[in-house]
């Protein structure tokens, strides 16, 4: 028997939305801020990039039993906790810093535990959209998730690159504990809906292993679903490849330049917002499946531009019309999972989709310091085994062997959008129930 959804009122999420762009606004400067020292202070692409392997690891390891949690606990408590864990580990940060101490395995482990929490906290907030909205308004939410992301990339890169050299690592954790602590009462002062007791219980009461399986189980009997699964986890694959060498290579070609890096940042915030505004605005399309689709070859094209490009008028427009891609890939994508998964079991299926693209992320982060450091970067030196063939094109200084693997790395998203057209199952999923 289908359960009668009492949605909570749009005024709730736009509060929940507005805490939520706060937070990312300060997340982001931090991050931004730690790339660059972790990158003064090392000089290495693997160290900076296991910061990020790190941080997945223990999160991959949670989210199995966490869409349990999320399904069965109460998910204002799980977001609040979520950010209050990550003011703890900023302070944390801060106070290292300050009494120079700081090293970088300690971003490791505060990356764990934050990792960890933020799975938490996002999948409580990810499974709560669907029951604070109405499904006509799913693809505008998701389309104001992107706008929140991206919204915060335009001003945060370009403040941080800049109060880098004035307030200092400090300073910016500082701004980032306000910001969390914005979020933190925005979920406090509104209410947020629970999945109906009865049918979260009622699904496997007695056996928690086999609730764990649930998801899977789920993904699996819906083919089409797991098509849309496959193709996003390669498609991101081949993204966080390249985005874990992104800000090395930007840095090694531009003699450190952290404004270049930080109005890069801003012109990928921009182009995203755009892009969110237009499908906010829009709604989306009745083929939702196609927006996808279009929205990773769109991106991976500019991305090869991107990284082909070797002047900041190149990469500022390259980086610009890619990220405008984003939000009409995600948006449609994100609206479709909520669209075919019923709201009591979307914890546990979104708990599974987590944890195969948080897998691949990882591998992916893993194997890209390495494949800069050791393999590309050395190939692309004068004399190196692919600088008469490529040396042209990326020159062969600093940073060309990891333009090189980030050009790769965007012309596989590329063919992942154009395959995806090919898929009968995957291009007919907006039809299938």
């Amino acid at each position: 028997m289908k359960t009668e959804m009492k949605f909570s009122s749009f005024r709730n999420f736009i509060i929940v939305w507005i805490g939520q762009f706060v937070s990312a606004m300060g997340t982001s400067m931090t991050n931004f801020a730690l790339s660059i020292w972790v990158w003064e202070f090392t000089d290495q692409v693997t160290t900076l990039t296991l910061v990020g392997f790190y941080t997945l690891l223990p999160s991959i390891v949670i989210t199995p039993i966490s869409g349990v949690i999320v399904d069965r606990w109460n998910r204002k408590l799980l977001m609040v906790v979520g950010d209050s864990v990550a003011v703890g580990v900023t302070i944390a940060i801060a106070l290292l810093y300050l009494t120079n101490h700081l090293q970088v395995w300690h971003l490791y482990i505060t990356g764990a535990i934050a990792g960890v929490f933020n799975q938490l906290q996002s999948l409580a907030y990810s499974a709560s959209v669907g029951l604070m909205i109405p499904p006509k308004h799913y693809s505008r939410a998701s389309s104001m998730e992107f706008l929140s992301d991206y919204g915060a990339k335009i001003m945060a890169p370009a403040f941080a690159g800049y109060l880098y050299h004035v307030i200092g690592l400090v300073g910016i954790s500082l701004i980032d504990i306000l910001t969390f602590t914005f979020a933190i009462i925005s979920v406090l002062l509104i209410h947020i809906p629970q999945p109906p007791s009865r049918e979260v219980h009622s699904q496997y009461p007695e056996n928690i292993w086999h609730e764990l399986g649930f998801g899977w189980r789920y993904i699996k009997a819906h083919k089409s679903l797991l098509a849309l699964l496959m193709t996003g986890m390669l498609f991101w694959f081949f993204h966080d490849v390249g985005d874990a060498v992104y800000t090395p290579m930007i840095l090694a070609r531009s003699g450190n330049n952290t404004l270049l890096l930080g109005s890069l940042a801003s012109a990928a915030g921009i182009g995203g917002v755009m892009g969110a505004l237009i499908m906010s605005a829009w709604g989306g399309s009745k083929h939702r499946i196609k927006c996808v689709l279009w929205g990773m070859v769109g991106a991976g094209l500019s991305k090869t531009i991107f990284g082909l490009g070797n002047t900041a008028f190149v990469w500022i427009g390259a980086q610009f019309c890619s990220s405008v891609n984003f939000p009409l890939n995600g948006s449609s994508e994100n609206a479709i999972w909520l669209a075919k998964v019923t709201p009591e079991v979307q914890g546990r299926v979104f708990a599974v989709r987590s944890l195969l693209f948080q897998i691949f992320s990882a591998i992916a982060y893993l194997i890209a310091g390495p494949l800069a450091d050791r393999v590309f970067e050395p190939a692309m030196k004068p004399n190196g085994q692919l600088a008469w063939l490529f040396g042209n094109i990326f020159g062969i200084n600093k940073g060309a062997g990891m333009a090189l693997l980030y050009v790769l790395c965007s012309l596989c998203m590329l063919l992942v959008g154009v395959f995806g057209f090919n898929v009968r199952l995957l291009r007919n999923i907006d039809e299938r129930h």
